[in-house]
């Protein structure tokens, strides 16, 4: 069997999110079924590190699809080229977008529809090109993977989907597993904020993971605390925020807010690691990856009680409601200044991290394949 896979988000030292779903998932999955050739569609030149196995065949061909007006051009013209050139058989899309014009059956997969429910945390095109096509898309695959429960259940209530079209793929841990003594993690702390305790976030900066209402839950703790206590955000911004720059501009506190930008794997496990907790309260998440990267490495998380956040951290964090600055400044005081909380929270985590395991994950997507060839 032919098939193809657009591999535009594989991009070296640039994984994030969809990229990193991409890459653990296909990395298991072209090395358990070597019977079958893979093609993968690059839109740029590629690093052979993506090349995972013997039976991967790369492909590039431009434009670089980075724009709405180059997403249908990439979309609808060069994937239908390439299928009907190298006579493939099944099409998987892991990042939202397919082709319409395409005749192959066709795996798409949906990680969230925040474009549905918050359309201004995109630019205004790329708002615009994802209301538009994502549930065109979705009415042609085959067969859809969500990547939690939520987001199925958000499909079908949005896109009127058959909840039978969908299978839910769950993300797993990206970081690598790290165990640190307290010396480690004290050189650690020293490294980032001379010796102080920190609480961490770790994604990329924008509206959507409400970061203005963590600057200011965090200036709120700081005041009430009284403590030498610092905030290190791990993450590069998505878009300029004009909003987010002024509402950092405005803290009491901002010196105790460090940006590290984007950091080596194993250098953001040794910083959760280090950590007094992950604070990842996004408004929206149809799943929430940092989450279970913490919960792997034993690191307690306060998160959303919204969207897929629930599901993914289950009795292993403490909850808050997103909108509300006082509640998340009371939950990092509770686990500041709680050693029994943030132990119960770790070794809820141990059970909870179970569910998400990458060779599982892509067995399910292996599933997903033979239901769409119906074999």
């Amino acid at each position: 069997m032919n098939i193809l896979v657009n591999t535009r988000l594989l991009l070296p030292n640039r994984l994030e999110g969809i990229g990193w779903f991409t890459y653990e998932i296909l990395k298991r999955l072209v090395n358990h079924h070597p019977e079958h050739t893979f093609y993968f569609l690059f839109d740029r030149d590629y690093d052979r590190q993506f090349v995972f196995a013997k039976n991967v065949i790369p492909i590039v061909h431009g434009p670089q699809a980075r724009h709405p007006f180059l997403y249908l051009l990439w979309f609808e013209w060069v994937v239908p080229k390439i299928v009907k050139k190298y006579k493939i058989d099944l099409f998987f899309s892991p990042d939202h977008f397919m082709s319409l014009r395409s005749k192959v059956p066709t795996i798409l997969a949906i990680h969230d529809l925040n474009f549905i429910h918050h359309p201004h945390h995109f630019p205004l095109l790329e708002s615009w090109y994802y209301r538009f096509f994502v549930p065109k898309f979705a009415k042609k695959a085959t067969r859809i993977v969500a990547v939690s429960e939520f987001t199925k259940n958000d499909i079908v209530k949005n896109f009127l989907i058959n909840v039978s079209k969908i299978d839910v793929v769950y993300n797993a841990p990206n970081l690598p597993l790290v165990w640190l003594s307290e010396t480690e993690k004290d050189e650690i702390k020293k490294k980032y904020t001379g010796g102080n305790p920190f609480f961490v976030y770790v994604g990329s900066l924008n509206r959507r993971k409400n970061i203005a209402r963590i600057f200011l839950a965090f200036d709120k703790f700081l005041d009430e605390q009284k403590q030498n206590v610092y905030f290190l955000f791990v993450g590069k911004p998505m878009w300029k925020d004009k909003e987010l720059d002024e509402t950092y501009q405005r803290l009491k506190h901002k010196e105790k807010i460090i940006f590290t930008g984007y950091l080596p794997s194993e250098e953001v496990s040794k910083i959760l690691c280090s950590s007094v907790a992950l604070v990842f309260v996004s408004l929206f998440e149809g799943f929430g990856v940092p989450i279970v990267e913490a919960l792997s490495l034993g690191v307690p998380v306060i998160t959303s009680n919204t969207s897929a956040m629930p599901e993914v951290a289950g009795k292993a964090a403490l909850y808050v409601n997103p909108l509300s600055i006082e509640e998340i400044t009371e939950a990092m005081k509770k686990l500041f200044v709680n050693k029994e909380w943030r132990a119960l929270l770790v070794e809820n985590g141990k059970s909870q991290i179970k569910q998400f395991n990458w060779d599982k994950s892509s067995e399910r997507l292996w599933d997903s394949f033979q239901k769409a060839l119906n074999l």
